[in-house]
């Protein structure tokens, strides 16, 4: 297997000097190991061995590329040239499988795979040994231990199979049927002898109990067989099932675990180099810009540590997201805001029949009331709004005449103007005391109290409320459907007082004038408000769109499922890179290819065609991205959709290897 050329090189020098050490005599293994201090290695994978992305071509391997501009561009697939080292063009058209793999890992889809080998030199490998390798990953301060690899000597494990063995022939040893220790043929000659009417129950399924057995012969049935029990073996087997556990650890010194370890494999020879390509998928978290893997482990020869193997140096995989070309831009709203405002409110403050009069012990009034107050406190210390006019419409129940109702429901609403006017006026007072004043050292005044503006009052009437009593009747659950229809088929009367009197002759009136009509002595205030400062009737405004900001921060913190749902409906370009994060290519394509192309713009769709397999448009885009921001010549080979067009068509590459060549 190709190994790095540092690797290589390290590898060599260590087996020149250990081969000449292990191969002489004097100190043992061991002892040349501790002065030696072989290491296991982390590395990264070659291509070929661990592919990251692959694609089949099996049409496309010249592409003319034309931009914008009318320039063309002729691409043919790139191989090495044996003798100068260079890329070079070729146009052998046949089927091939691409692959990438990169220190710089491409984030999809909440998700990163690391990939890398451990290579332990046969040097360290012995058949009496164990080597315990502990992959250890650091993520943002945050230390995880991964699975555990483990390489086994064969001799090492034939070592812990003799002691499974062992154990196992001394399990089998215990007896775990209690009966066995009963000499069953000597108790039966016993009792034949001695007791034939007791060993006639041999054959006889007659049930007899232990006190019926003594009483009829002397002796018990546990007794006679405590008596032909082998009391000395029994204890001998007591004892063994008690020491199991010690057993087990004299015997078995060195378990086989088999639960959360990655490999446990036997190596019979140490000939060669062992290597192990090691798979760990992470999900990514905000921020996550980076990933360092350690190794370090320990070598046993049962269960005796004989070396510490020190820590590598960290493997680094620099991750690259979507999400990082999210655009960060602030996103305002229109909004008309309007100088007036209103707020209505409805209140069942009862009055008694034919009386305009407040008070406070008739049915809900005191609470209701207290509704009021605070609602009024509330708009009087309001720091938006000034509250300007307050309109009250009072309403009566429909008994009496409608003339004499009209005038009941003009005095109840005189009365509650009247009422709240003189709490305002009071909830002033008070609040000017509050807010007091203050005096400079000549006396003069420099802290009014708050002024308030005044506030007009007006009162309305309805003399009866018919519309409200109509619903009501339909909502009531007491009324029969035949007595609804009744009381409907008034409607079309349109003098109230004949109305009113026909229903009287009706059985349902009872039930109506005492329990609905109080529903219908209420009180509507309407409160009329301005913005304070606002001379405008209307200004238009903009404020930041929070909701849209919101799926920005989760599209940033690679949340992508609730960034589509947020984002989506914008059909913007962010909504766009929330589709591609989120693997719906067919939606992020249908947006950019509508959106004004730029760099990022054509960057992303570059990754949809290549991921679609469009390989011609995938490469003008990428091209034009480059042509546009020079960066994304190195962005390129962080994205497998893009790092697989760059080494397939040999992009990129000057006598430096790190710009572009776009001139044609």
């Amino acid at each position: 297997m190709r190994k790095s050329l540092s690797y290589l090189f390290c590898v060599a020098c260590a087996g020149v000097t250990l081969a000449g050490v292990f191969s002489c005599g004097g100190p043992s293994h061991i002892d040349n190991v501790r002065r030696w201090q072989p290491k296991a290695y982390l590395v990264l994978p070659k291509e070929n061995e661990l592919p990251e992305l692959q694609y089949e071509e099996h049409k496309i391997d010249t592409v003319v590329v034309k931009f914008d501009d009318g320039q063309k561009r002729i691409l043919m697939r790139a191989v090495k040239d044996d003798e100068t080292g260079e890329m070079v063009a070729t146009d052998v058209i046949n089927a091939a499988v691409i692959t990438a793999r990169f220190r710089n890992i491409a984030e999809r889809h909440g998700k990163v795979d690391l990939q890398f080998q451990i290579i332990v030199p046969g040097e360290m490998q012995d058949s009496r040994w164990q080597l315990r390798f502990y992959p250890e990953m650091t993520i943002m301060e945050d230390v995880t231990s991964l699975d555990p690899l483990l390489i086994t000597g064969v001799d090492y494990r034939k070592t812990q199979l003799r002691g499974y063995e062992q154990y196992d022939r001394f399990l089998s040893s215990i007896v775990t049927d209690p009966s066995l220790f009963i000499d069953f043929k000597q108790l039966e000659i016993f009792l034949e002898r001695h007791i034939p009417e007791v060993f006639a129950f041999k054959t006889d399924s007659t049930i007899v109990s232990d006190e019926v057995f003594y009483s009829r012969y002397g002796v018990s049935e546990r007794q006679a067989v405590e008596h032909y029990t082998n009391h000395h073996a029994r204890r001998k087997n007591n004892r063994k099932i008690a020491n199991m556990d010690k057993m087990y650890g004299k015997y078995i010194k060195a378990p086989i675990v088999t639960e959360g370890i990655r490999l446990d494999t036997v190596v019979r020879n140490s000939n060669g180099d062992f290597v192990y390509n090691y798979t760990q998928t992470i999900k990514t978290r905000p921020k996550l810009r980076k990933v360092d893997i350690v190794l370090y482990g320990d070598i046993y020869e049962q269960e005796k540590l004989l070396y510490e193997i020190p820590r590598s140096e960290p493997l680094s995989f620099y991750i690259s997201t979507l999400s990082s070309f999210t655009d960060l831009s602030d996103r305002y709203l229109t909004r008309v805001i309007e100088r007036k405002a209103e707020a209505n409110a409805s209140y069942s403050i009862e009055f008694a029949k034919g009386n305009s009069d407040i008070r406070m012990d008739l049915a809900d009034n005191k609470e209701q009331i207290a509704f009021v107050k605070e609602n009024l406190s509330d708009l009087l210390r309001n720091e938006v709004f000034d509250l300007d006019s307050i309109v009250v419409v009072a309403n009566a129940s429909p008994e009496g005449s409608w003339e004499h109702n009209g005038a009941l429901s003009r005095r109840r609403g005189d009365a509650v103007v009247g009422y709240f006017r003189e709490f305002i006026a009071d909830y002033r007072r008070k609040m000017s005391r509050e807010g007091g004043f203050a005096v400079d050292e000549q006396g003069r005044v420099v802290k009014e109290a708050t002024k308030t503006p005044s506030i007009r009052f007006s009162s309305r009437s309805v003399p009866e409320n018919w519309t409200l009593l109509d619903a009501l009747v339909r909502e009531d659950n007491t009324l029969t459907e035949e007595q609804k229809a009744k009381y409907m088929s008034y409607s079309d009367v349109r003098n109230m007082d004949v109305r009113e009197s026909r229903m009287k002759q009706d059985d349902y009136y009872g039930y109506v004038s005492e329990q609905l009509y109080p529903k219908l002595r209420v009180v509507d205030f309407a409160f009329h408000l301005h913005r304070k400062g606002m001379v405008k009737d209307t200004v238009h405004t903009t404020e930041l769109d929070r909701e849209y900001m919101k799926g920005v921060q989760m599209l940033r913190d690679m949340d992508y499922e609730n960034a589509v749902k947020v984002l989506g409906p914008y059909q913007d370009y962010n909504a766009a890179v929330a589709y591609m994060a989120a693997e719906r290519n067919a939606s992020a394509l249908l947006i950019l290819q509508n959106l004004p192309k730029s760099a990022k713009v054509n960057y992303l769709l570059a990754i949809l065609y290549s991921r679609s397999g469009n390989t011609q448009k995938a490469l003008q885009a990428y091209l034009e991205a480059c042509r546009e921001d020079e960066t994304f010549v190195h962005r390129g080979n962080l994205d497998p959709e893009i790092s697989v067009l760059i080494k397939r068509y040999g992009l990129n590459r000057r006598d430096s290897g790190d710009d572009i060549d776009v001139d044609l």
